[in-house]
């Protein structure tokens, strides 16, 4: 999947090499006899070399969005269809209606240069229809990778930030991961990959491993772990691997009336779809 050229000119141009990458000395996940894999899932036991290198803390941050991400903790929904009122997530942290007319926003994996445009695009609108649309951004990838990200791109203005890194909202809006490779490589993927600039995972990886590593030395300086002082927060295996989000969970935008109703948007039809905000925007303001 990895071998051909064109990918690999691609991952180079992102801060990945073959070397992050190669994976041939380990097994793939097994498999149970009902078709799941065990060694990646929530609950998962074993998984052998799989596991033993998914836990592995030396793996390289930057290359943590390319693997698979855990499975929502919920039933992924239909996508909503025009006219269909707003789906309601579990802990109902995204409201909309309520005579507020929405931009809503499914961000992919901080870093990402197509995320960034997304991204940069919703902050204009926020700004120029400031106080009839309110426009809001939803992002998978932790809350530190998050906003650091955004720190980078100079902030996020008019725009609220919803941070979803268990995928629950997503599932809600029915995007999930993508259920094929050429969502991310495709060749026309790629090519546009190739000419974006802004790739900014490096820099929001390295911030957070500068971070992990002044914890862990403070941690350090105390024999006895003091309330409010010296402890350091433990990353879970699954926690390492949504820190910076996931190449794969699909992307989507929605415009939603001040009625709930959706009145504009979809699921995003590739990695490189930037989708047209300022159509949504212009629905909102009819």
């Amino acid at each position: 999947m990895l071998s051909s050229l064109s990918t690999k000119l691609a991952l180079k141009k992102v801060g990945i090499s073959s070397k992050d990458l190669d994976l041939s000395a380990l097994a793939a996940p097994s498999q149970t006899s009902t078709g799941k894999r065990t060694g990646t899932g929530d609950n998962a036991q074993g998984g052998g070399a799989w596991g033993t290198w998914m836990s592995n803390t030396s793996l390289p941050l930057k290359v943590t969005p390319w693997l698979s991400p855990p499975p929502p903790p919920v039933k992924l929904a239909p996508v909503p269809r025009i006219g269909q009122v707003a789906p309601l997530d579990r802990q109902r942290r995204l409201q909309l209606g309520g005579k507020t007319k929405c931009l809503v926003v499914f961000l992919r994996c901080v870093g990402c240069a197509f995320a960034q445009k997304t991204f940069l695009k919703l902050r204009a609108i926020a700004n120029r229809h400031a106080g009839s649309i309110t426009c809001i951004a939803v992002s998978h990838s932790s809350e530190r990778a998050t906003y650091k990200w955004i720190d980078l791109l100079g902030g996020s203005w008019n725009v609220q930030i919803v941070i979803d890194q268990e995928r629950s909202i997503y599932a809600a809006w029915g995007l999930g991961t993508a259920s094929s490779i050429w969502y991310v490589l495709s060749p026309s993927t790629q090519v546009q990959s190739w000419k974006e600039t802004g790739w900014l995972g490096d820099r929001v990886a390295g911030a957070i491993q500068r971070s992990n590593s002044r914890s862990k030395e403070m941690a350090g300086r105390y024999t006895e772990p003091r309330k409010g002082r010296g402890v350091v927060e433990e990353t879970t295996e699954n926690g390492s691997l949504t820190e910076l989000g996931s190449k794969w969970q699909e992307a989507g935008a929605f415009a939603v009336d001040g009625r709930g109703t959706v009145v504009w948007g979809g699921k995003a039809t590739s990695a490189d779809d930037v989708m047209d905000l300022d159509e949504g925007a212009k629905l909102l303001m009819l």
